[in-house]
């Protein structure tokens, strides 16, 4: 019996072949690869090469290959099912006892396979087609030659819901197999008794992106519509030879790409990947309706040791910056990491390199952040620290950030150089880092000691008495203040409770508002998160309903969160978020109310540049504060 490809490819992800073999080998690095004396034949000279990013080893002296898994069953003496048991219980993945494929579902899997090619081919066929006009036209508007569109295989599905089921059904394939691929839905009987009514099309009148797997195969797709729909994008549902959280598009072409030199960059979508593509930027991959997950953070690692994350710069890009940061850093290897390269207000890789060039995004390129910085920003920028139980705040904050670090050796590098920032932003620097007694660092991690006097926030004065430090603002830096957490008022979070409630219990509010709601950027940092999840589920489904929606919330671990907003005192503030309102009662409320909270925001912005202005009385603070005026004024 065989195992799945797909579980195979994500054993050996997880896995990690320098990791696995440095346990035997002493490795060392050089390049992209790693060498070191081979174990399988008596070397003084190293000619055993391991190769993270193509996933195996070569011996050059003795001749030896394989991956992970042979070099388990080869050095220990094990089957390869006892091998695959043995590197899923050290990755924490489990291995499901019908995991080992009989014939026939190894045979089924060979035929969904085949489906899929073959609808891809049919959406490519469409776009070429005099039907596919408007689609065609719409690609060369994004500035898409036949080159890209072919490289990229991008297709058209008609307006008819049903014309690809038909097409597919002529060639052999079932409706069951079309709907385990993710191509067609079957529904309900509407009423007992009464017939079905006909299955139809997934997509349809959309731009088709084929995703393919790790191999190159197609396994789903994703869809731009055209005309009026409630998700702009769609993507394929999860199924037997998908699922959206353990791949990347492009990931088969980038990783070609990686090999040859080519910078590892995350963009956030199909578009932007290929934009980049026609730029020169071939290793570029965006992950498929969801947040990034730890399995696609580990397939960036194999590919590059700091893999860049180059983010849009509306609201949206920037709560992506903040959720991947969280989402790495108790991930974290030593050599391993995130950069990242946040972008001008209103530009995506698409828009910047199309409308300046390449050049352009070079220079963002350059100038992108390591994820320690980003970190440290996050907690800092615009807040003052002006006395002692605010730098204690502080310190406590960095040491909860850094101790979900799990590597001790990665977690200590980051204990040290948040100590060195605190020393440099608040007791003057180097001089008196020398100064600093015992206590008064992070070493100890978030259940150490408390810091000594001088870890306080205060500075000594002739060695002989403390005086308070001088008010400070940590200076403004190129990360927009969007990605820091800021304190929610009181009435801030109520207006936040209500609308997270009107949402989870009237999702036709998520692909009717979607846009705006994107541009929302909330105060308290966990409703944002949860509104964020909310946008997600919307984007990788065309329609929702209330439990399926608070079933999808569930999976992600926010049952708790969306059990406190479902109470009767959130209702009381905002009678329309109450599940018994009416769809029309909602929407009669729901203008009005997104109104005030974007007067709320644009208030709080601008007394936000008043306050900057006051403390630095420049011209570009001038300029900011007129313009959070300007567009807190009502229309004409």
């Amino acid at each position: 019996m065989a195992f799945p490809p797909e579980f195979l490819d994500e054993l050996r992800a997880r896995a990690g072949l320098v990791g696995v073999i440095g346990r035997r080998v002493k490795l060392t690095r050089r390049g992209r690869e790693h060498v070191g004396l081979c174990p399988f034949h008596n070397e003084k000279t190293p000619s055993f090469t391991v190769s993270e990013d193509k996933g195996f080893y070569h011996c050059f002296g003795c001749g030896e290959h394989g991956d992970v898994i042979g070099f388990v069953m080869r050095t220990e003496g094990l089957s390869f099912p006892e091998a695959i048991e043995r590197l899923a219980a050290e990755a924490g993945l489990a291995v499901p006892r019908d995991a080992r494929e009989s014939p026939e579902a190894s045979d089924r899997r060979e035929r969904l396979r085949a489906c899929l090619e073959a609808a891809a081919a049919w959406y490519e066929a469409q776009l070429a087609s005099a039907g596919g006009a408007e689609a065609l036209d719409y690609l060369r508007q994004r500035g898409l030659g036949a080159g890209t569109i072919g490289a990229f295989r991008l297709g058209y599905a008609p307006p008819q819901r049903g014309r690809l089921r038909e097409a597919l059904k002529a060639r052999g394939f079932e409706d069951e197999l079309l709907a385990d691929a993710g191509l067609i839905k079957l529904p309900e009987p509407e009423e007992e008794g009464s017939p079905a009514p006909e299955p139809r099309d997934y997509l349809f009148n959309r731009v088709v992106f084929p995703i393919a797997d790790q191999r190159g195969q197609v396994v789903a797709f994703g869809g731009r519509a055209l005309g009026e729909a409630k998700a702009k994008y769609l993507n394929s549902p999860d199924g037997p030879l998908f699922h959206k959280g353990r791949l990347l598009y492009n990931w088969a072409r980038a990783r070609e790409a990686a090999r040859g030199g080519g910078e590892l960059l995350l963009v956030e979508g199909y578009m932007d990947v290929i934009a980049l593509a026609d730029a020169g930027f071939q290793a570029a991959v965006a992950p498929l309706g969801t947040a990034l997950t730890e399995e696609q953070i580990a397939l960036l690692w194999r590919l590059a040791a700091e893999p860049l994350l180059c983010l849009d710069g509306d609201a949206a890009g920037q709560r992506a910056a903040a959720r991947a940061a969280e989402r790495a850093l108790p991930l974290l290897e030593p050599g391993k990491s995130l950069r990242f390269a946040l972008l001008p207000p209103g530009e995506d890789p698409d828009s910047l390199v199309r409308s300046r060039g390449p050049g352009a995004l070079r220079r963002v390129l350059d100038g992108a952040l390591p994820l320690v910085e980003l970190i440290w920003l996050q907690a800092t920028r615009g807040h003052r620290f002006d006395t002692p139980e605010r730098r204690a705040g502080l310190r406590r904050h960095l040491r909860q950030t850094v101790g979900t670090i799990r590597d001790p050796e990665v977690r200590e590098a980051y204990w040290d150089e948040m100590e060195r920032r605190f020393e440099a932003a608040f007791r003057g620097g180097a001089a008196a880092a020398q100064r600093r007694g015992p206590g008064g660092g992070f070493r100890d991690g978030p259940q150490g000691r408390s810091p000594g006097r001088s870890g306080a926030g205060w500075e000594p004065a002739g060695g002989e008495r403390w005086r308070a430090s001088r008010p400070r603002v940590l200076p403004d830096v190129s990360v927009p203040p969007q990605v820091r957490p800021r304190p929610a008022s009181q009435s801030a979070q109520r207006q936040e409770q209500v609308l997270l409630a009107a949402l989870i219990n009237h999702p036709e509010l998520l692909h009717e508002a979607a846009e705006t709601l994107a541009g929302l950027r909330l105060e308290n940092r966990a409703l944002a998160a949860l509104l964020a999840d909310l946008l997600d589920c919307a984007a990788s489904a065309e329609s929702l309903d209330r439990e399926t929606l608070r079933s999808h919330l569930t999976e992600r671990g926010s049952s708790e969160i969306v059990a406190g907003l479902l109470v009767r005192r959130v209702y009381h503030l905002g009678p329309f978020a109450s599940p018994d309102a009416t769809l029309a009662e909602v929407r009669d409320a729901w203008g009005p109310f997104l109104a005030r909270l974007g007067a709320r925001r644009a208030q709080g912005e601008a007394t936000e540049a008043a306050r900057r202005l006051a403390e630095d009385p420049s011209e570009d603070n001038l300029t900011r504060l007129r313009a959070t005026q300007r567009l807190g004024r009502p229309g004409p």
